[in-house]
């Protein structure tokens, strides 16, 4: 039997002159690119197809769940998968996470309530979380070092075609067919590159730390057991945010009791999987990953609940809330692009303070676009603008966050920024719809509750340009 693609790494034609698309890499590195390609195209697709369809399945109450559960899936489906790989290679819970990705479409598809969108959400964000953790385990295990920048470059590359062409072209399916169409079109083309990725990885990946490469899959002789992950503490993380999430979806005496458990899961076992000092902003490498989650959560709740206002209320075609789901991948990229190159000399902290301010701006936007006499446009820059905040500041955070860091420290480091993100996507986004609900609750219109929840979602930007100092270097 020929060697397979992590054989191949440590071949002497791997460790020579070939490049990522030579004989001994060609098939992983096309199936990584496609699973990659596949797997922003589905992202960004998904996404603007969900406002429409919660409200199909009389769930707009219950959206927040839906898009919340997604990212709590994925707070444990990182740890669960970056361990697992660790221990014996990224083959498996690869495999495993593209496999899921293509049974949570179906089952996503098929739904007949919100609560089957909301399981299927949830499973594809323990999918997600298994393969984005598991590709770039399986680079280092599959390449040798110095083709690994290529290959994450490529990966990195591959996100702008679907960026362009995932959130319109589901929007146009949604408008002229169903948006059940967009979610089994998604995993009919998922089926068959998670097949090959299985045929690809099918021999055990060699585990560089195994005294080497290609000698085995588990520790080698002489080296420590990779140390235990905090599954427990990562799975009672993910069920407090789903708690929460859930809870924040109404008023009556279940869903408070919902929100309480949520609140002491989250306040007590948060704390184990950052650094101390993170949740009041302590100078150095704990407000940094506060700005993290901060900005995160911001985001994330202008994406969820701006196409949802736009859709369910304002009226606006799902074509249109798609394509500034385009232009906000675009502006993202972009903003990026200008922090690295033009404003290189620019000290990080005061970019992220400029980013945050982009963002505020951006939330004002949404606020306005919540009043019946202003057009509908106003509430959909919202989002591209915001993403220019991202683009702005989030490579900033990491920079600074890894300057903090020792060097034996910074995947520790990458872990915490991971978790925090998360959690700050489900905290605002939770607090954001609470606020929503509670408005619908006291008789408030709807554009008056979403306009009270954008308001609140004013507070961490403007947090965050406070304390950004607290983030620079010395």
């Amino acid at each position: 039997m020929s060697p397979g693609p992590a054989d191949a790494a440590d071949t002497p034609a791997a460790s020579g002159s070939g490049g990522i698309f030579s004989p001994p890499h060609l098939a992983a590195t096309l199936t990584f690119t496609v699973v990659m390609f596949l797997t922003g195209f589905a992202a960004l697709a998904v996404v603007p197809t969900l406002p429409t369809a919660a409200r199909d399945l009389d769930g707009v109450s219950l959206f927040p769940v839906v898009a919340g559960c997604f990212v709590a899936a994925g707070l444990f489906g990182g740890v669960l998968g970056g361990h697992w790989a660790d221990r014996s290679g990224a083959r498996r819970p690869l495999a495993l996470g593209m496999v899921l990705s293509v049974l949570t479409l179906l089952v996503s598809a098929s739904s007949v309530s919100v609560w089957q969108l909301a399981a299927g959400r949830f499973v594809d964000g323990l999918a997600a979380g298994l393969v984005a953790v598991s590709v770039t385990t399986a680079i280092g295990q599959t390449y040798p070092e110095h083709l690994r920048p290529r290959m994450l470059a490529l990966l990195s590359a591959g996100w702008v075609l679907p960026s362009l062409l995932g959130p319109p072209l589901a929007g146009l399916v949604v408008q002229w067919w169903s948006w059940r169409a967009v979610f089994y079109g998604l995993a009919a083309l998922t089926a068959l590159p998670a097949v090959a990725l299985v045929l690809v990885l099918r021999r055990p990946v060699p585990h560089p730390s195994a005294g080497g490469p290609g000698a085995g899959g588990g520790p080698g002789v002489g080296q420590v057991p990779a140390e235990r992950p905090p599954l427990l503490v990562a799975g009672l993380l993910s069920a407090g945010a789903a708690l929460g999430q859930y809870g924040a979806s109404a008023w009556d005496p279940r869903h408070l009791a919902a929100v309480a458990a949520g609140v002491v899961l989250l306040v007590g076992f948060a704390p184990r999987l950052l650094p101390r000092g993170t949740w009041r902003g302590a100078r150095g490498l704990p407000v940094t990953v506060l700005l993290r989650g901060l900005t995160s959560g911001t985001y994330f709740a202008v994406e969820a609940l701006v196409p949802l206002m736009l859709i369910t209320e304002r009226r606006v075609d799902a074509v249109v809330v798609g394509a500034a789901f385009t232009a906000s991948a675009v502006l993202w990229a972009g903003a990026s692009w200008v922090q690295g190159r033009v404003l290189q000399h620019v000290a990080r902290h005061r970019l992220v303070t400029a980013g945050a301010l982009v963002m505020a701006a951006a939330v004002a936007l949404a606020v306005a676009g919540c009043s019946g006499g202003a057009p509908p446009v106003t509430a959909a820059a919202a989002m591209p603008l915001s993403a220019v905040g991202m683009g702005l500041l989030d490579p900033c955070v990491t920079v600074l966050s890894l300057g903090h860091s020792p060097p034996h420290r910074q995947g520790h480091t990458t872990s915490a920024l991971q978790t925090n993100m998360n959690l700050g996507q489900v905290v605002v986004l939770a607090l954001a719809s609470a606020v929503l609900n509670a408005c619908l609750a006291a008789g408030a219109g709807p554009l008056g509750g979403y306009r009270a929840a954008f308001a609140l979602l004013l507070l961490p930007p403007l947090l965050v340009a406070a304390l950004a100092v607290r983030a620079r270097g010395d």
